[in-house]
């Protein structure tokens, strides 16, 4: 850590410094422990206010019930307990904990008021540290597997395997699969039902903006051209196809943008980019499979660190503005990694229309 620009975390409008320990270890990962940064001159700690969380007053002092998703239970617990036992001593406080995997609240009770804040606090921050380094589990998609588009793809994919199939890291298992083309507008770690339930509420909340962008109506969009992600074409892991409005406004662009900002306004989803990067994957490393694996949906598909470019020279100069066809778009879907409905596509927790 650089000690002249400490990791900062924001928490209800008030810093703090992460410090790492190096001494514990969570599956590999280092522990964080967080220290609150001084408040202004005017702010007494004493008479702080909690904002997003209810702090009861009972018969032995007060107390406070959080929700936590159970798969973060362990990071507030610690080691042996290590983490919980300081957490307590330093705030003066209780912290209950359920049992792993019970989706039930975590209850801080203590003497004070400003004490059971303190700890709740402290909660929360490692709560977003390690939050943040959960892999994601859904993602805000346009779906392009519209019947029409799925044959434009695989009549591409068969030119593409019939013309270039001689050239390095090219062959059939790279292309995505027809049923689940689409446009990823932003992922989401949601670590429980109750999270996968808030963020379709949110949705729904997008529905009334969105008509208004499209005028109530579906989104006629067209579907051509071949792009690559990275600077070598000789080197690609990814090649997407471009999606564009017909009539040539940036509607599509706008609604992406709009729920982006939506969902990261309620501390939802982390930003990436300024602006949306709309692009439906049509070839993608990490769909190779070891073809001495066995296709069970996941095993024999590559990692990050060990997946194979292919040389897609050719394949832009012949298929670079290749028409994969024209539909209407009237859906904005919470879809799931990793999964697959009965139609092929990704299985969806919640979704709006445009009409």
């Amino acid at each position: 850590m650089d000690v002249l620009r400490p990791h900062l975390i924001n928490i209800n409008g008030r810093i703090y410094r992460r410090n790492i320990i190096k001494e514990e270890h969570y599956a590999e990962e280092e522990e964080a422990d967080f220290s609150y940064m001084d408040p202004p001159e005017s702010e007494d700690p004493a008479d702080e206010t909690c904002d997003t969380h209810v702090i009861e007053q009972t018969d032995k002092g007060f107390r406070c019930a959080i929700d936590v998703p159970s798969v973060l239970y362990k990071y507030i617990i610690g080691k042996k307990g290590e983490t919980r036992k300081r957490l307590e001593f330093d705030t003066k406080t209780s912290i209950n904990i359920p049992k792993q995997g019970v989706e039930e609240q975590i209850v801080i009770t203590g003497s004070h008021k400003a004490a059971v804040l303190s700890a709740v606090t402290r909660v929360e921050v490692l709560v977003e540290s390690f939050r943040k380094k959960q892999p994601f589990t859904h993602f805000l998609s346009f779906p392009l597997n519209d019947p029409k588009i799925q044959e434009g793809f695989l009549r591409f994919k068969d030119d593409v395997l019939k013309q270039c199939s001689q050239d390095h890291g090219v062959e059939g298992s790279i292309f995505q699969s027809p049923a689940k083309l689409h446009l990823t507008i932003g992922t989401l770690a949601l670590l429980n039902d109750n999270e996968v339930r808030k963020v379709a509420e949110h949705l729904q909340d997008c529905q009334s903006f969105i008509r208004d962008i499209t005028e109530g109506k579906p989104l006629p969009l067209e579907v051509t051209g071949i792009e690559y992600m990275n600077d070598d074409p000789a080197m690609v892991d990814v090649l997407y196809a471009k999606v564009n409005v017909k009539d040539g406004t940036d509607k599509l662009q706008v609604i992406a943008d709009r729920l982006v900002e939506h969902f990261v306004s309620a501390g939802l989803m982390v930003r990436e980019w300024n602006r949306v990067k709309l692009h439906g994957t049509v070839m993608n490393t990490l769909f190779r499979k070891d073809s001495t694996a066995e296709d069970a949906g996941g095993p024999g598909r590559q990692t990050m660190s060990e997946r194979e470019a292919f040389d897609a020279r050719n394949i832009l100069k012949t298929f670079g503005a290749y028409r994969f066809g024209e539909f209407e778009l009237n859906t904005v879907l919470l879809s799931q990694r990793y999964s697959t409905d009965c139609t092929g596509y990704y299985t969806s927790a919640g979704s709006i229309n445009f009409s």
